[in-house]
């Protein structure tokens, strides 16, 4: 395997970062950084490496021999051995798979080990099922001396490299994942306090630790760096098995569970929701009357699987041995009898039996404990979400807090194996020099906000009129007031004020209207058929198709939301608004504007521009024909396989680049580079439009922001994304050469900004820039903080530019990203990502709805109609055990027949 396929980046802490790689000459670092705005501070959650190992480090190649397929979990257990552990000392370090390292050099280089793990453990020999070779093999050593000169810049990347990062990657983690709970690159202690989350699921904090290379920022140049930041953990409540069947069935009592048990059996038990919720959990202890602890530590076993029986409905043969283990008798008895009278414990007749993975032994739930620190692994619902935020959201203040405690957890001073192998860590944060750009004015038709008030991250618009305003009048358009089945959401009175103070408002923006929407009361229950209703009736009384219709809904029903979007946008083709009844009873002035700024961008308009200096930086940046391009894909949730990966392409209409069309579609299964099909289907047609915007030129130069991808996937990006858009271009016109320059926006990552001189909660201002401390050691890559945080810490947005064949300089580019973070078209606050990325994540959000399956009459039926489903143990999903996943079918196309694709819809 060649260096190509084996490095992802700089930041190598599992085997899937060792299959990809950096791309060669990607545009270098500035050679000096940016001078614009005023200097500030700035401590980071990063801590430098002071020495590095100087004794030689040996290499070892692991191979397990036994069964045919042997999991790493037996692996594990084989390394842990006393037979194996006898034969090594206490220098070694293993990764659980194939690669294990040692400062002590083997005699003959190499070393076979038989290991009985019956025999270790105490059990009856099992005719050799679990007897295993170890071969431990020399295969070379960590080479230092290419990392050191690496980072001096004396020699290029290669393997030994790649080799050096990921044995320090485990020497880093192994002394913390021997004390705490480990979960990839995250650590969790026993005994910390817990959130509850609901539904049997608790969260609580650990620590995040990865080793990056980096430019430090000071005289000594790039060097390797430990970056530190909380994790935050969802796990199990450590409880009896029973009541955590009850939390997960959201079942009040036992005798409920019982009831859904029994409800599951009658259909397909394996596809039920409760056998689906039961799947979740993978560990237990046995109760301590079967199994007392040893050491105070209670031995856990692996659940197979939750069977459809229960205590009663399941015998065995009981056999009695004499002292010489012959058999003297045997009877046959039911688990719930032989529980009763071994162990004093007393089964319930409904519930379900536990099958666990040794020896497949059935175990009743009564006798099953759930351990404290089981991670959970299923998506959160939306309640259990809503109280991980409030959980996990911290001010700066309690997050360095949380990073010092983590600091402590990890223990560096004291680890032995750093000790050991020579690894000194600075016990300082990294404290750079970073930047506060100049702020821009967001500038209206008539109005602006000044700087200084800019610079708060927060402004209002009242009597600002639109940068642009609706294309055409508003003349026909409609009000559907939904009934869910207890009368209207608002009275006739609350509708015509909030739409008689909307109409002035909106005029006084610059907005053209031409009279009040026609209103109607729509039901719920006819599903599609109430968007038919309210667009007949608009288009009957107005004589015109409507331009937008309006929904006045009761609550956050999501499915009567995508239901709404779905037939307005792709059997209609007509833009939408939904509302909440309780904002519309309220009908505040601020409300009213800020639904403004979406109607008016819906209806083709612009809300502000922002000027600023970036004129100064580039005085020939705004006479290029320029296009922006932003790009997103997203995926399902874990464990969700017949939901395919969403491609949301957007693209900048005008010259000031302050309206932007966006289409999505879908793109494969989990796939994250976007499709050739999806680029020139997708793309071609927004640039076309572009074109037409600009009598019929193509573009000199395209700036192309790009997010989601990891490193390992830039060389993708390029190779295909890139080309394929250089490909469509040609097609267009063969004579189109447009220079690119690609940058990748990534948000998530655990880098942290604590300036000295912050807003009010001591989050960095908008604007703030970090070149150095965090940053790739040699590639031109940034963090920049551009929002003033609502709640908690804020996470700057990194931005690695891969590409810059426009040759802009660093200032421009770091000037035209934050100034573009001013003219998001529905905010009164700068966003913290690029607007183009960001309308990327709206429009594959909202194309969720165009999901191409056939669709039910309403949200009210279709969750009616899933409840019934699941009572008779139907499956609301395709599940891999029956039938492979189909191949992921096109969104409905929306109808564009009123030009819809040509406005910001999905805003």
């Amino acid at each position: 395997m060649d260096i190509q396929e084996k490095w992802k980046h700089f930041d190598l802490l599992d085997a899937k970062s060792r299959k990809a790689s950096p791309i060669q000459n990607l545009p270098p670092r500035p050679s000096k950084s940016n001078s614009l705005g005023k200097e500030v501070n700035i401590r980071l959650n990063t801590f430098h490496v002071l020495e590095y190992p100087s004794k030689p480090v040996h290499q070892y190649d692991v191979t397990v021999f036994g069964q045919s397929d042997i999991k790493r979990m037996v692996i594990e257990k084989v390394w842990k051995s006393k037979a194996v552990q006898d034969k090594l000392d206490r220098s070694w370090i293993f990764d659980g798979n194939k690669l294990a390292w040692s400062l002590n050099r083997l005699p003959n280089d190499q070393i076979v080990i038989n290991v009985d793990l019956d025999m270790e453990e105490g059990r009856q020999r099992s005719s050799g099922r679990n007897t295993f070779k170890i071969a431990i093999k020399f295969v070379g050593d960590i080479d230092f001396s290419t990392l050191r000169g690496y980072l001096t810049g004396k020699c290029a990347f290669d393997v030994s490299i790649l080799e050096t990062m990921s044995f320090l990657d485990h020497l880093l983690r192994e002394a913390p994942s021997r004390k705490y709970t480990q979960i990839k690159k995250s650590f969790f202690a026993r005994g910390q306090n817990r959130f509850s989350l609901g539904g049997g699921v608790e969260a609580f904090k650990g620590v995040f630790a990865s080793a990056r290379l980096v430019h430090s920022g000071m005289s000594t140049g790039p060097c390797l760096s430990i970056n530190v930041d909380v994790a935050n953990g969802t796990f199990f409540t450590e409880m009896d098995l029973i009541d955590m069947i009850r939390e997960l069935t959201r079942c009040r009592t036992r005798e409920d569970v019982i009831t859904a048990f029994q409800r599951a059996k009658q259909g397909d038990w394996h596809k039920s929701p409760m056998y689906k919720a039961l799947k979740a959990l993978t560990h237990v202890t046995v109760h301590k009357k079967t199994m007392p602890p040893v050491n105070g530590v209670f031995k856990e076993f692996k659940i197979h699987r939750f069977q459809n029986k229960d205590a009663y409905e399941r015998t065995f043969n009981l056999q009695t041995r004499d002292a010489n283990g012959e058999v003297t008798s045997s009877i046959t008895t039911t688990i719930a009898e032989y529980f009763r009278n071994r162990w004093g414990i007393n089964c319930a007749r409904g519930l379900p039996l536990v099958e666990l993975t040794k020896k497949g032994e059935l175990v009743p739930v009564e006798a099953l404990h759930i351990p404290q620190n089981q991670r959970y692994k299923v998506k959160l619902d939306d309640k259990q979400t809503s109280q991980m935020i409030k959980f996990a959201v911290t001010l700066p203040d309690e997050r360095w807090a949380a990073v010092n405690h983590g600091v402590a957890m990890l223990d560096w001073q004291t680890d032995p194996y750093l000790k050991n192998y020579g690894l000194k860590i600075s016990p300082n944060p990294a404290e750079v020099k970073g930047r506060i750009l100049p702020t821009p004015e967001p500038t209206f038709a008539v109005g602006k906000i000044d700087a200084r008030t800019a610079s708060t991250g927060r402004w209002r618009i009242d009597g600002k009129k639109f940068l642009t305003n609706n294309t055409r009048p508003l003349k026909s358009w409609g009000v559907a007031i939904v009934n869910s089945g207890r009368g209207a959401c608002i009275n006739q009175g609350q509708a015509e004020n909030f739409f008689t103070q909307f109409c002035k408002i909106y005029r006084t923006h610059g907005g053209q209207i031409e009279g009040m929407p026609h209103m109607q009361v729509v039901n719920l229950v006819r599903g599609g058929e109430m968007i038919t209703d309210i667009w007949n009736s608009t288009g009957n009384k107005f004589q015109a198709k409507p331009q937008i219709i309006f929904f006045v809904v009761p609550d956050r029903n999501a499915e009567a939301y995508m239901r709404i979007k779905k037939s307005c946008e792709c059997r209609y083709g007509v833009v939408s608004q939904v509302m909440q009844s309780a904002h519309v009873q309220k009908a505040q002035d601020q409300y009213i504007s800020n639904v403004c700024m979406k109607v008016n961008a819906k209806l083709g308009g612009t809300t502000s521009m922002a000027v600023g200096c970036l004129p100064k930086v580039d005085k020939t940046f705004a006479t290029v024909p320029t296009m922006i391009i932003g790009a997103d894909v997203s995926h399902a949730a874990p464990g969700v396989m017949d939901q395919g990966s969403m491609a949301a392409i957007t693209c900048s209409m005008d010259a000031k680049f302050t309206k932007y069309n966006a289409l999505c579609d879908t793109n494969g299964n989990r796939v994250e580079i976007i499709s050739t099909q999806n680029i020139q289907r997708l793309l071609k047609k927004m640039v076309e439009q572009w074109m037409n915007n600009f009598r019929g030129r193509v573009p000199d130069r395209v700036i192309y922001y790009r997010d989601g991808v990891s490193a390992g996937q830039y060389a993708h990006v390029l190779d295909q994304e890139v080309a394929d858009m250089k490909a469509m271009f040609r097609v267009i016109n063969p004579a189109a050469q447009p220079k690119f320059t690609v940058i990748i926006c990534a948000k998530r990552h655990h880098i942290r900004f604590f300036p000295q001189q912050g807003d009010r909660n001591k989050n960095p201002l908008p604007g703030t820039l970090v070149e150095t401390g965090c940053t790739h050691p040699f590639e031109f890559d940034f963090y920049l903080a551009a929002h003033s945080a609502i709640k908690g810490t804020a996470r700057p947005v990194h931005y690695h530019v891969i590409l810059n064949e426009c040759g802009f300089s660093s200032e421009l580019i770091q000037q035209l990203t934050f100034e573009h973070c001013f003219q998001y078209a529905r905010s009164t606050t700068p966003v913290s990502m690029f607007p183009a990325v960001y309308y990327a994540h709206l429009a594959s959000n909202r194309a969720k709805a165009h999901d191409n399956k056939p669709a039910v009459s309403s949200g009210k039926k279709e969750t009616a109609e899933r409840r019934d489903r699941e009572q008779q143990g139907g499956s609301t999903a395709l599940s891999t055990s029956d039938k492979d996943i189909a191949e992921i079918p096109p969104l409905m196309p929306m109808n564009n027949s009123l030009g819809i694709e040509n406005t910001m819809w999905y805003i």
